[in-house]
């Protein structure tokens, strides 16, 4: 084909195993590739300096040296080079961590020749199309399509367009109405594969007995009202991204057909005899805790850990601050437009009650309670007599003893706000108060407060769910 891949650049190759170093440089010269073999962690660094290849190949464990700290020195010195690690099966661990500090892609011994050369491909792709490098202003400023200038959001903005250049899985978790969906397609735009499909599915949505036919495909007549061909979600995000959401609900033994998908590149859609080689990238997204759900038997731990490479967590509502406002204001105009209604904003009593509400829906709630406003009012400003009455008696029933909306239990002058309360009530008030003076940053308050991030978000998520209930 006129358009075959340009093989001047030279690929360092560091492996300190003879007889790979043969078999990895015969395969690549095959390809037409070039390549500079090195044994140990100095000679490649050597070599690194000298050459400065745009992609290189990097076994984890090294004589004099680990590959983590050769592939530091490297990126260090060009970060956009694309380094590829050599694994074995017992040191996935270590690979995803190598992923999570800034590798592209690592491979798991032994692979055959056609794995080793779309790895390379892959890498040379999202070199061709990496995105114009960003001035630190531009990244301070919220990632379409969301809104939000948090420095809980920003994290996650920053998150996102660090790991879009890899071809590392991406796991998201949080809860519904977070944006899980919005991060997984803003890591496609903005990745080598932005030009090509994003095939999104709900493991959740398909009955059990479809799901394996909606992922990989079937042929016409292997069962029961397969009249024709399907093309699978993963043949249809070929060249693209495959975004899985709800992963956790997908059945145990589709979920070891997807490891074998994700080991092998290959799917074999139901009736098929002969697999099909495919390239996606695969971001997934649960609004459960997996590892609860790989201790409690219903996620495998091998799957757990190939796809838990790079983790976003989208934070709640509640937890974002002034965000609430903002993403408030924004959709108040648009649907004020779509509804002939002139709303020009929230008036402050407004501003302050969604701020301190803790929109279980999160912003699928916020969506709901503005839409209600929208059609049943003209504006211009909204006011709280507009807002439902779920949503005032939710703020009643929510907040804590001592707050200015249950007055008959403040606390007297000279006497302590934890007065009379319970330890649980006492820990929520501390937990929340931190948040709102770290503008919604669980990270930030977790640091003040001595605690795991991880613990706070799990008890917002159980304060969430018991407001929902």
């Amino acid at each position: 084909m006129s358009d075959a891949p340009d093989h001047s650049d030279t690929i360092l190759l560091v492996e300190d195993t003879p007889s790979l170093q043969m078999i990895y440089a015969a395969a690549l010269d095959r390809a037409g590739f070039k390549a500079e073999v090195c044994g140990t962690a100095a000679e490649g660094r050597d070599a690194f300096d000298r050459l400065r290849p745009s992609v290189v190949l990097l076994d984890l464990m090294l004589p004099d040296g680990t590959g983590l700290d050769v592939m530091r020195y490297m990126l260090g010195k060009a970060p956009q080079t694309c380094v590829i690690v050599i694994t074995a099966h017992g040191s996935i661990n270590k690979a995803v961590e190598m992923m999570r500090a800034g590798a592209h892609e690592f491979l798991v011994k032994p692979f055959d020749d056609q794995r080793l050369l779309a790895a390379i491909e892959n890498a040379r792709r999202s070199l061709s199309h990496a995105p114009q490098a960003r001035t630190p202003a531009a990244d301070a400023t919220a990632l379409d399509p969301f809104i939000g200038r948090s420095t809980s959001m920003k994290a996650i903005y920053d998150k996102i367009r660090s790991v879009a250049r890899s071809m590392a899985t991406v796991f998201i978790t949080g809860e519904s109405g977070t944006g899980k969906e919005l991060a997984a397609d803003a890591v496609h735009r903005l990745s080598a594969r932005g030009h090509g499909p994003f095939i999104a599915l709900n493991c959740g949505a398909i009955p059990v007995d479809l799901l394996e036919s909606e992922v990989f495909g079937h042929l016409r007549g292997s069962f029961t009202g397969a009249i024709s061909d399907k093309i699978g979600a993963a043949a249809a995000a070929d060249g693209g991204t495959l975004f899985l959401d709800e992963i956790c609900e997908m059945d145990l033994n589709l979920q070891t057909k997807l490891l074998r998908f994700l080991q092998t590149s290959t799917i074999t859609p139901v009736g098929a005899t002969k697999p099909r080689k495919i390239d996606v990238r695969i971001v997934c997204a649960t609004n459960r805790h997996p590892l609860d759900e790989v201790r409690a038997g219903n996620f495998r731990e091998d799957l757990y850990y190939r796809l838990h490479v790079v983790p976003i967590h989208m934070p709640p509502l509640r937890a974002r601050g002034e965000d609430v406002n903002e993403i408030a204001e924004r959709l108040l105009a648009d649907m004020g437009q779509e509804e002939g209604h002139a709303f020009t904003g929230l008036d402050n009593e407004v501003k302050s009650l969604f701020r301190r509400l803790p929109w279980p829906g999160n912003v699928r709630q916020l969506i709901n309670v503005l839409r209600n406003v929208v059609v049943l009012n003209d504006g211009p400003v909204v006011t709280v007599d507009m807002l439902p009455p779920e949503l005032l008696a939710e703020d009643r029933r929510e907040a804590p003893p001592g707050t200015e909306t249950d007055p008959a239990s403040a606390a007297r002058p000279g006497q302590s706000p934890f007065a009379g309360r319970t330890l649980a009530e006492i820990e929520r008030m501390v937990i929340e108060d931190t948040l709102q003076r770290h503008d919604g940053s669980v990270p930030k308050a977790a640091r003040e407060l001595d605690v795991a991030a991880s613990t706070i978000y799990r008890k917002l998520e159980t304060w969430a769910k018991r407001n929902a209930g």
